[in-house]
């Protein structure tokens, strides 16, 4: 071996080093601030702007299958066939291009790996390599401008606009590297524009002809339509999985659950859960969930045709779950009005406290001063309960010693706080000095270190107080 060839990487070496093996820790600020865009278009740059194979691919088949069909009556076999093979087609995208080769979710047998691959060209999105080097960039540059199908710009952007226009921005690097090593995969991008021919078209066309002389209604129902079908169905991860739905996982990027969209891209619309936990070989992790992709992979696994089937920790799947629906009870409670916090109430002594109610009805609970003026004729034990107690110290009856109060009642209690004792609350009521909805109050960061219980500094705010008066 010549010196010149032992220093000069192959094309095979190049291909199998990681891509981003030596990208700054900077990366994505640092190209999204050094490296300028195209120009924006416009109607004078149009036509050098389209992306013209694309185009044609995306408009062609509609155009052809819409007149095909207007020559070609539907037959019930070639129905049945159709949508069957836009399943086998969309399933060698889902539990091919995505779960197998872009996520790698789980392990797949050569015979299984070929057969993803054959029906995976059949649904002409690009090869294995082409398409997993996109997608692993949506993953890793979610929503930014080095995502190639960037939710932000859209909904018809991330569903077709993408393809349709040259992109702006290259997309972020992504590594392929382990792609390269494939078999299977460097097979099919080899051979890619054979088998798009034979599986997108030639294959729908001679199953219909052979099985029920039907080679015309094969080609425009299961071929041609059927592509246009499988076209949107999966298109639809880009666009209608980022934009309807829930956020049950996370709401930090856009990718959202939803059943509707699940049925339109054959199990792929639980995104939220995807985008969080994109190695696990699921979409949807309860078992009523629509998810034949999941369904096909598992059943894979029981021939021994796949295995290795990734699944996330369950523990942390349901604190995903947890976060959200803690963000969501905070939300709701920062709309609800809460007692103030003893360190906001003045300190009153008990001179002042008896002064005060001379004028205005007080009442003292566990070492909170509570002014009840707006609730004596509401009482539904009746005003009497409350009179006699003004001025004094209703702690024992009001918890049980006359009536064992509510939670209801705790909770209106607090919000009728005006000031708190001078030398605090009386020993073991400890628990008596939060209401209950309070006790589960989901608390900030700031909040954790802060008291709800009564001080017992003595402050000189006993000046407000009586200014309630």
């Amino acid at each position: 071996m010549s010196q010149k060839s032992r220093s000069t990487p192959s094309k095979v070496q190049k291909d199998e080093t990681p891509i981003d093996a030596d990208i700054p820790d900077n990366y994505v600020s640092y190209t999204l601030k050094n490296t300028k865009p195209l120009p924006p278009v416009t109607w004078s740059n149009l036509l050098n702007e389209i992306n013209w194979l694309s185009t044609a691919i995306l408009i062609v088949p509609p155009l052809v299958g819409l007149i095909g069909a207007s020559y070609v009556k539907l037959r019930w076999e070639t129905l049945v066939w159709s949508v069957l093979y836009y399943f086998l087609t969309g399933l060698g995208i889902t539990a091919g291009y995505h779960r197998l080769w872009a996520h790698r979710a789980y392990n797949a047998s050569l015979p299984l790996q070929y057969a993803l691959a054959l029906f995976g060209a059949g649904a002409l999105q690009g090869s294995i390599k082409w398409w997993s080097r996109g997608h692993r960039a949506h993953h890793r540059y979610t929503d930014t401008d080095l995502d190639p199908y960037n939710a932000h710009k859209g909904f018809w952007y991330s569903h077709l606009g993408w393809m349709l226009i040259k992109p702006r921005r290259k997309p972020g690097v992504a590594d392929v590297s382990d792609l390269s090593k494939n078999p299977v995969v460097k097979w099919q991008h080899k051979h890619y524009l054979s088998l798009i021919l034979t599986m997108g078209f030639i294959l729908p066309s001679v199953v219909a002809w052979l099985g029920w002389n039907d080679a015309r209604g094969g080609f425009v129902y299961a071929g041609v339509l059927r592509l246009v079908f499988v076209h949107h169905s999966t298109f639809c991860v880009n666009s209608l999985a980022h934009w309807l739905g829930e956020t049950p996982f996370d709401d930090k990027h856009t990718p959202r659950d939803h059943m509707v969209t699940a049925f339109v891209t054959i199990g792929e619309g639980y995104h939220n859960f995807h985008h969080q936990f994109p190695m696990d070989y699921r979409n949807a992790i309860k078992w009523y969930q629509y998810d034949p992709t999941k369904w096909l992979i598992w059943f894979m696994s029981r021939l021994g045709l796949a295995s290795h089937l990734k699944v996330f920790p369950d523990n942390e799947v349901r604190k995903g779950q947890l976060t959200m629906q803690l963000k969501r009870l905070r939300e709701t409670q920062e709309k609800l009005t809460w007692p103030s916090d003893s360190n906001d109430l003045p300190v009153i002594s008990w001179d002042s406290f008896q002064e005060q109610s001379l004028k205005r009805p007080l009442i003292l609970i566990s070492g909170f001063i509570h002014d009840v003026s707006s609730f004596v004729e509401e009482h539904p034990g009746g005003a009497h309960l409350l009179i006699k107690f003004i001025g004094k110290d209703a702690t024992t009856a009001f918890f049980g010693g006359v009536y064992d109060h509510s939670n209801a009642a705790h909770n209106l209690l607090a919000m009728k706080r005006v000031g708190v004792l001078h030398g605090g609350h009386p020993h073991g009521l400890d628990d008596k000095l939060i209401p209950p909805a309070q006790r589960l109050k989901i608390a900030r960061y700031n909040e954790l270190g802060s008291a709800y219980g009564s001080s017992t500094a003595y402050s000189e705010s006993e000046e407000g107080f009586a200014d309630k008066n």
